[in-house]
């Protein structure tokens, strides 16, 4: 009987210590964590307005509004100055060049941004800049003929960067100069 008053002895140990884990283990599950509730103000949407100036690609301006962890695409097509450059059938590459309804190379600027606001309210940006213009015409032989197409100048760049979400001003300059002014506003 010795034997079997220590095993109950034993097993009463053994349920006060696993009871013990399970009212340690339980608060902790229950707990509704702080981050969510930190992080509800930064998910709203923010307005972001994009300026491009470039000599090459022509300026641009356009406001979004954007959410974070979103992803937007900004395209703008301008006429080059001294006009649109004919691009006539067999010109290399005429399915990825920018044109117009009359088959003419215009500039293009396409812009893509991806910001993820964190929990004090800082944009974390990724956006990528690729852009098209036509700078005069190059001969190409195409088919027994030659042909004049658009000597085309081009651009892309990714660049990663931080900025407030109160309104103020980032300005980005580019590899090729070209400048990039965004403002993030609640």
């Amino acid at each position: 009987m010795h034997c079997h008053r220590s095993s109950r002895a034993h097993a009463a140990l053994i349920r006060v210590a696993l009871a013990a884990s399970c009212v340690l283990a339980l608060p902790a599950l229950a707990t509704t964590p702080i981050k969510v509730t930190s992080q509800a103000a930064t998910d709203g949407p923010i307005r972001y307005t994009v300026r491009v100036t470039s000599k090459q690609y022509g300026n641009a301006t356009e406001t979004r509004t954007l959410r974070s962890g979103d992803t937007d695409d900004f395209t703008w097509r301008t006429t080059p100055p001294g006009g649109a450059v004919p691009s006539p059938d067999g010109c290399p590459d005429n399915a990825s060049l920018p044109l117009d309804a009359n088959g003419a190379m215009v500039r293009e600027t396409q812009l893509r941004l991806a910001p993820i606001v964190d929990e004090h309210g800082t944009a974390n940006v990724q956006l990528s800049f690729r852009a098209q213009a036509p700078r005069g015409t190059r001969s190409v032989a195409s088919g027994g003929a030659t042909l004049k197409c658009p000597d085309v100048a081009s651009y892309s760049q990714v660049v990663h960067f931080s900025m407030p979400t109160n309104g103020t001003s980032k300005t980005i300059t580019l590899g090729d100069g070209t400048q990039l002014a965004i403002s993030a506003q609640r």
